[in-house]
């Protein structure tokens, strides 16, 4: 596979051919940075862990090269924090069984820009190559600049897609900015009870992210369990760990609706519930 980025990475943790690795995927996963995939697309992660017939693809647009760092990253450069965040983006990929780890090696400006091309570009290449079921990426009302750029580029990746080899489901997931504000007839529920162990250890990986002063892996954490208790108020428990999704699919079925648009109507549907409550 050639990507525009001749510094991009590509990572088959069981060595089958590139080709082969792809054309099994079942679940892929687009995100921003390193480690947002294991924050996100858990669901996904876990859905092919140890199976066979299901293969979870990750794609990470950035490179990492601007990410905080402290402690015994303090004085690492722009250049080797680039290749730390690489390299441990390798070992979630190893630990989970991946199919493929692909890393397109970016900067996040030529994610953030409104005609990212040559991001749009390779997105498609890779959604070609895999024609996944289902596509876990960072939902459009997300506050983290990046993750919105990277959302504009799947969907519109996917809209270059012939419409019978688009994927049956586009899923926006939370990391900055959770989705407990969506009404619940259209938040998608994805139960990661099961597993909590590889979730915890997928996590803790990122240490330098971690050790840079960010407790993502125990904060992710904490959501997933606080969804798991706030989302019904009636009844007991039924789930141990929640996260929730925004249902893109409309997007890609429908080339003629914008992405603000839809953004749109879901929070003109979470204020009509609010204030008919009211």
């Amino acid at each position: 596979m050639n990507f525009n980025n001749q510094t991009a990475d590509i990572f088959i943790p069981d060595e089958i051919e590139c080709a082969d690795a792809l054309a099994r995927t079942t679940h892929l996963g687009v995100g921003a940075h390193q480690d947002d995939l294991e924050f996100m697309a858990m669901h996904g992660i876990l859905e092919c862990f140890g199976q066979m017939d299901k293969w979870f693809c990750g794609v990470i647009t950035t490179n990492g090269a601007g990410s905080s760092r402290s402690g015994i990253y303090a004085a690492y450069s722009d250049e080797e924090m680039r290749g730390v965040r690489r390299e441990e983006q390798r070992k979630a990929a190893l630990v989970g069984q991946y199919g493929a780890m692909l890393q397109l090696d970016y900067p996040s400006a030529a994610v953030k820009t409104n005609d990212p091309e040559a991001v749009v570009e390779d997105i498609c290449n890779v959604l070609m190559q895999c024609r996944p079921g289902v596509i876990y990426t960072h939902n459009p009302a997300d506050k983290h600049a990046t993750h919105v750029g990277v959302c504009r580029a799947v969907v519109q990746a996917v809209r270059r897609m012939p419409p019978e080899a688009r994927p049956a489901r586009l899923l926006g997931c939370e990391i900055w900015r959770d989705l407990d504000w969506l009404p619940d007839n259209l938040k998608v529920v994805l139960d990661i009870s099961e597993r909590a162990n590889i979730a915890s250890a997928l996590s803790g990986i990122f240490d330098s992210q971690i050790t840079g002063g960010k407790r993502y892996d125990e904060a992710v954490a904490g959501r997933r369990k606080a969804h798991a208790t706030f989302f019904e108020s009636h009844n007991v428990d039924q789930a141990q760990m929640l996260s929730f999704a925004m249902d893109m699919t409309a997007l890609i079925r429908d080339d003629s609706l914008s992405l603000s648009e839809f953004t749109g109507s879901m929070i003109d549907a979470f204020k009509t519930e609010v204030l008919a409550q009211i």
